[in-house]
């Protein structure tokens, strides 16, 4: 299986979104959202982002650029999810969009390359980032609370981009075994080779007679924001842009991905995290079962991807391999514990037989 096969529009992977001239930004906040201020470019993985400080009122935003190669269909997907979630649960910590002058939640600008981009105004989550915070069981506790709010909140919203091939879907892990050949290590390429033969045999089969539904996807550390005055409490959800509809329980095993230890029982806070969920979002047994296998699968795709897009974009990567490190310490972990363990375990702790 090629890389391109991650996407079918393989250039959202493989290229990072051009720079934009920065006058040209400032024209377009202005003439179609009607205010100026200082404008500051902030890191994104495929899109350009900006924040904006109204000289008005001090207001501040968010301005997201999508990627030209980017679906408008795709972004539609994420504009309509926060739409949805905005009545379905008002208070979640999550952006809102501001519409343009016009009314209209996003619009399509040419930059001058002949390269339309999806242009959308959110407004600004204030918070203290995750990964500058202090780590705390509670906190932990209360991200697996929150993303089960959020994956309740998206229950009944649909939408046609939901069905299409993304990247970081955990559904088709296995396409990423073309991209083991990248990794020069041969223990760590037998390792991740193993996690994938254990998903396609014992997970992959299972997944369609899983409940589904549009999911947040990414729900790791960079991007949630803490109450800098508490931090226990989460204060802002962000990136909604690998957004897919996929088995719940999905979800679940992206952000239980970024929690887990690599200590000597590395278990202990995913059981932990796992039944925090449950209280707030009831998981199914089958969900519980396939759940440790998902996590791994995930961990696989955050290595090879990251490590492939990485050597396309060296100017990129530091951002692009921040969690590789961790993922292959987690990992090994996992290897250690097995699937079956892990399993019953999560049935013990969310008290199911």
């Amino acid at each position: 299986m090629t890389a391109a096969a991650l996407h079918d529009d393989a250039q959202v992977l493989s290229l990072g979104s051009p720079e934009l001239d920065i006058a040209w930004v400032r024209t377009l906040v202005h003439s179609r959202y009607g205010f100026t201020g200082e404008i500051a470019p902030l890191t994104g993985e495929r899109d350009r982002n900006y924040r904006l400080r109204s000289d008005a009122d001090g207001a501040r935003y968010m301005l997201k650029v999508s990627h030209p190669a980017e679906s408008g269909l795709v972004a539609d997907f994420q504009t309509g999810a926060l739409m949805h979630i905005a009545t379905a649960d008002h208070d979640l910590p999550v952006q809102r969009i501001v519409p343009a002058l016009d009314g209209a939640p996003s619009f399509v600008a040419d930059p001058g390359d002949g390269q339309p981009r999806v242009v959308r105004l959110f407004s600004y989550l204030s918070g203290l980032p995750l990964p500058d915070a202090p780590r705390s069981a509670t906190q932990r506790l209360n991200i697996a609370r929150m993303l089960a709010r959020l994956d309740r909140a998206l229950q009944g919203f649909t939408h046609p981009a939901g069905a299409l091939e993304l990247p970081w879907d955990i559904q088709r892990a296995d396409r990423v075994r073309g991209l083991l050949v990248h990794m020069a290590d041969p223990e760590r390429r037998a390792l991740a080779s193993r996690a994938l033969d254990r998903f396609e045999q014992t997970t992959k089969p299972v997944l369609p007679r899983l409940r589904s539904q549009p999911i947040h996807n990414d729900f790791n550390i960079y991007n949630l924001l803490v109450d800098p005055a508490d931090t226990d409490r989460i204060a802002g959800i962000l990136d909604f842009g690998d957004m897919v509809h996929a088995p719940l329980v999905d979800d679940l095993a992206v952000a239980a991905a970024y929690q887990m230890g690599t200590g000597d029982d590395p278990l202990d806070d995913l059981v932990a995290f796992v039944a925090a969920y449950h209280s707030e979002l009831a998981l199914q047994p089958t969900e519980l079962d396939v759940l440790f296998t998902l996590i791994t699968a995930r961990l696989v795709m955050v290595v090879a991807i990251s490590g492939w897009r990485a050597a396309r974009q060296p100017e990129n990567a530091p951002y692009l391999l921040r969690n590789n490190p961790i993922s292959w310490a987690r990992l090994a972990a996992c290897e250690r514990i097995g699937e079956a363990a892990a399993a019953a375990a999560f049935r013990r702790a969310c008290g199911i037989a």
